[in-house]
C-alpha cells in the first residue's frame, strides 16, 4: 500500500508546483524562442547535438528561459545537474558542490553546475568557481539580467561563452501559453478558456513566466459558467494580477496610435505628456530598441542642426539600451526623451533631403561641371578636369563665390535654418555667403 500513498503524495506535490515549473521543457526540441542560438545550426544546438558542452553565462531578460534552457541541454545531452541560487548560496554550499563535483569527475563525467542570478556572487565566490572551472572540475551554466561583463569578473567570463536570450515574441509567448492550457492537467480539468489574448501578452511583456503566473492566477479565481469553463477575460486577469491591464497590442493600431502620440508629444515640446506614452510602451512591454530608433530618427528629422548634441544623445541612448536591457535600459530613455522633447526644434535638413530627392526624381540634370571634376590621370587634365577650381581655403573666411550645382541645373535653396539654437548662428553665417553668392541677402 505504501507504493500508493507514494503516489498520491507525488501527485499532490506535483499539483503544489508552480504551471510554470510544471510545464516546463525538458529537452532542447521542445524550448520555444531562442532560435538564434537553438534553430538549426545555431551555436548552442550545434554543440548540444556535438556533446561538447562549454562553460557558458545565459544572460538575457526575466522569463526568457535561461534555467528553462539550462535544464534542457543537460537532459538531451544525457548530464546531470546540480542548480544554486546566487541569492541563497554561501561560499560553504559552493565548496560542498565543488567537492561533490571532484568526487563524481573520478567516477563518471564532469558535473554541471547552474548558477542562477550569478551577477549576486562576490569576488571570493566567482574565484572559487574560477579554480573548479579551470580544472575541468565543472561545467559552469551561469543566469543573468545584467550585463556580465560588468558584473562577473574577467578570468571568469574568459572561460565562458556567452549567449545573449531575447525578449520572447507576443507569438512566442501565444505558443507557451497555449501549450500549457491545452496540457497541463489542472487547467485541462478546469477548462480554462482565454478570452483575451491581449490582456496576457500586456502582462507578460515577452516574459513567458508572468504570462503563465498570470493564467494560473486568473483560472484559480474565475468562476464556472454553465458550459464549465472557466473564462479568463480582460476584467478578471486584471483583477487577479492586481495591476491595470493595459490595452495595446505591439502588432496593431494601438502600437502605432501610441508611438504616434509620443513622437508628436516631443514635437510639441511637452516632455510630460512624452514621458507618459513611454512609461505605456514600456510598462506593456515594446521592443526597447524600436523606441530608441525612433528617437535616433526624431533627433534628426525634428530637432537637427538647432541642437547637433541630440543626435549624439540619441545614439548614445541606443548603444545604452542595446547593452544594458531593461529594466535598466528605462533610464536613459527617460532621460533622451526628456532631453528631446525640451529641445530647440528644427526640420530644416529633414525638409532639405526631402527636397533635393523630389528634384532628382523630376529628372534633374546631374552633368557635373569641369572645375568640378576629378582629374587622376593627364588626359582628364588635358580635357579641362578640375581646371579653375578655386579652393576655398585661399581665400578670406574660406569662402569663395562659386557654383557647385550641375551644369543643367538651375542653382536653388534646399537648406533653409531656423532661427533658433544652433541654427541661429548657421543661418547668419549661410546669409552673408549667399549675399556673395546670389546677391541676394534675404533667407
Amino acid at each position: 500500500m505504501s507504493g500508493l500513498f507514494d503516489d498520491i503524495e507525488r501527485e499532490n506535490a506535483d499539483r503544489q508546483r508552480p504551471l510554470a515549473e510544471r510545464c516546463r521543457p525538458r529537452v532542447l526540441d521542445d524550448v520555444v524562442g531562442q532560435t538564434h542560438l537553438l534553430g538549426p545550426g545555431a551555436p548552442l544546438r550545434t554543440l548540444v547535438e556535438r556533446g561538447t558542452i562549454p562553460s557558458m553565462i545565459l544572460w538575457g531578460p526575466p522569463g526568457t528561459g535561461k534555467t528553462t534552457l539550462a535544464a534542457a541541454i543537460c537532459t538531451t545531452a544525457g548530464l546531470t545537474m546540480q542548480r544554486l541560487s546566487a541569492v541563497e548560496a554561501g561560499v560553504k554550499d559552493l565548496r560542498e558542490i565543488i567537492a561533490q563535483a571532484t568526487r563524481q569527475l573520478a567516477r563518471t563525467h564532469r558535473m554541471v553546475l547552474f548558477i542562477d542570478e550569478i551577477h549576486r556572487f562576490n569576488k571570493a565566490q566567482q574565484d572559487a568557481l574560477l579554480h573548479a572551472v579551470e580544472r575541468g572540475i565543472i561545467t559552469l551554466i551561469g543566469a543573468t539580467t545584467e550585463n556580465p561583463s560588468f558584473e562577473v569578473n574577467a578570468a571568469l567570463l574568459s572561460r565562458c561563452q556567452v549567449y545573449r536570450l531575447r525578449s520572447l515574441t507576443d507569438d512566442e509567448v501565444r505558443q507557451i501559453v497555449e501549450r500549457a492550457v491545452g496540457s497541463d492537467p489542472q487547467l485541462v480539468d478546469q477548462h480554462v478558456v482565454i478570452e483575451d489574448w491581449d490582456a496576457i501578452l500586456s502582462v507578460a511583456g515577452g516574459d513567458a513566466r508572468s504570462a503563465l503566473n498570470a493564467i494560473e492566477a486568473a483560472s484559480a479565481i474565475s468562476p464556472v459558467d454553465a458550459g464549465g469553463e472557466r473564462r479568463l477575460t480582460r476584467d478578471l486577469i486584471r483583477t487577479a494580477v492586481q495591476q491595470r491591464v493595459l490595452r495595446y497590442d505591439r502588432a496593431g493600431d494601438q502600437h502605432y496610435d501610441t508611438i504616434s502620440a509620443f513622437i508628436k508629444s516631443m514635437r510639441g515640446s511637452d516632455p510630460d505628456a512624452a514621458m507618459l506614452y513611454l512609461a505605456a510602451m514600456i510598462e506593456a512591454g515594446e521592443d526597447p530598441i524600436f523606441i530608441a530608433r525612433r528617437l535616433i530618427i526624431f533627433a534628426s528629422e525634428d530637432i537637427g542642426n538647432a541642437d547637433p548634441q541630440a543626435l549624439q544623445l540619441a545614439v548614445a541612448t541606443f548603444q545604452a539600451v542595446e547593452r544594458i536591457g531593461m529594466p535598466e535600459g528605462r533610464i536613459p530613455l527617460g532621460q533622451c526623451v526628456a532631453y528631446l522633447a525640451s529641445a530647440v526644434k528644427s526640420n530644416a535638413s529633414y525638409m532639405a533631403i526631402d527636397a533635393a530627392l523630389n528634384l532628382l526624381r523630376q529628372g534633374a540634370d546631374l552633368t557635373i561641371p569641369l572645375h568640378l571634376r576629378n582629374a587622376p590621370t593627364r588626359l582628364m587634365k588635358d580635357e579641362g578636369y578640375g581646371t579653375e577650381y578655386r579652393y576655398p581655403h585661399s581665400f578670406p573666411g574660406h569662402f569663395v563665390d562659386e557654383s557647385y550645382f550641375p551644369d543643367g541645373t538651375a542653382e536653388q535653396r534646399f537648406y533653409a535654418p531656423d532661427g533658433d539654437g544652433v541654427e541661429a548662428a548657421i543661418k547668419e553665417r549661410l546669409s552673408k555667403w549667399w549675399a556673395k553668392r546670389w546677391d541676394d541677402s534675404s533667407v
